[in-house]
């Protein structure tokens, strides 16, 4: 079984269960789970978690995110896309300072409501669901937080832009909210995922791609050790005599590692056992004595 993270250029026609069945049948594995939904219009990168990274996905699904959009003004549809039902068409009028000066109002924490073209569940029905069964259903605002837009180039009706925001955002939404600010509406033309945490659009691997390096025996290349996900927290390792502790998932001693720094930090730590297998992520106690485990990925 193949254990880490690849990241998938998702292409469109394809929704993120796609890829995961896809994957499923290219690398003959059921335990694959995908770090959050892609519009099936959308493409881009889509983080897939592989064996005991699957217990990742949630964490991956929380990461900052960055898309490139193409926003079509004067044209409202039910979807918030270019592929949905137009409801209301009305004539361009804006200047390209005004929809600069309006879209920079988008940036920093935001109110938006959740499409009901989306994968977001209410009383445990999907709302896309509900919506292609013709069900409007109350949804309300949720805070979000757009870092920056970054506007590449206008061409009136159509607006190509750059956006890095926080999980939960939906593109679509804020095309849609940027169009009705502006007076005329507005709808998501293109959509392209550029980047989940430091998954970027230039290291990912199309579906064929992926196939191609299965059958080539190569696609160990394309995956990410599990580790990579925690770079940012230090290491240490666990001295041989304590190891049996380790693998029963025990709380241990900081004298049981034998590069750990007492420095007072909080910092949750990476552990590894004497011959540098990854263990699991863990946490210092309250009281500063022992090292108690967060999330083990050793089976």
């Amino acid at each position: 079984m193949k254990n880490g993270i690849i990241n998938v250029r998702k292409e469109k026609g394809f929704t993120s269960f796609d890829v995961v069945a896809k994957l499923r049948g290219i690398l003959g594995q059921k335990k694959i789970g995908h770090t959050g939904t892609l519009d099936p219009d959308a493409t881009g990168v889509l983080p897939v978690c592989l064996g005991k990274a699957t217990k990742v996905c949630e964490l991956l699904t929380d990461k900052d995110k960055e898309y490139e959009a193409v926003l079509l003004l004067g044209k409202k549809t039910d979807t918030l896309d270019i592929s949905g039902t137009v409801l209301e068409e009305k004539d361009v009028t804006v200047t390209e300072q005004e929809v600069r000066t309006v879209m920079q109002r988008f940036v920093g924490e935001i109110e938006q409501i959740p499409p009901m073209y989306s994968a977001l569940k209410v009383d445990g029905k999907k709302l896309c669901d509900l919506a292609r069964a013709g069900v409007t259903v109350e949804r309300k605002p949720r805070k979000r937080m757009i870092y920056e837009i970054t506007i590449k180039e206008i061409a009136l009706p159509r607006v190509s832009f750059r956006v890095s925001c926080a999980r939960g955002t939906y593109i679509r939404t804020l095309c849609e909210d940027i169009g009705e600010a502006l007076g005329c509406g507005g709808c998501v033309e293109s959509l392209v995922r550029t980047r989940v945490a430091d998954f970027t659009l230039e290291q990912s691997f199309t579906l064929s791609q992926i196939e191609q390096m299965a059958k080539d025996g190569t696609i160990d290349s394309a995956i990410r050790p599990i580790d990579s996900i925690f770079a940012q927290y230090p290491a240490v390792t666990a001295k041989p005599e304590y190891e049996k502790m380790l693998y029963n998932g025990n709380r241990m001693a900081l004298s049981c590692f034998s590069d750990y720094r007492a420095d007072g930090s909080a910092e949750p730590v990476r552990v590894y056992d004497w011959n540098g297998a990854f263990i699991g992520i863990y946490r210092i106690d309250d009281a500063g004595l022992t090292l108690k485990p967060v999330k083990i990925f050793m089976e």
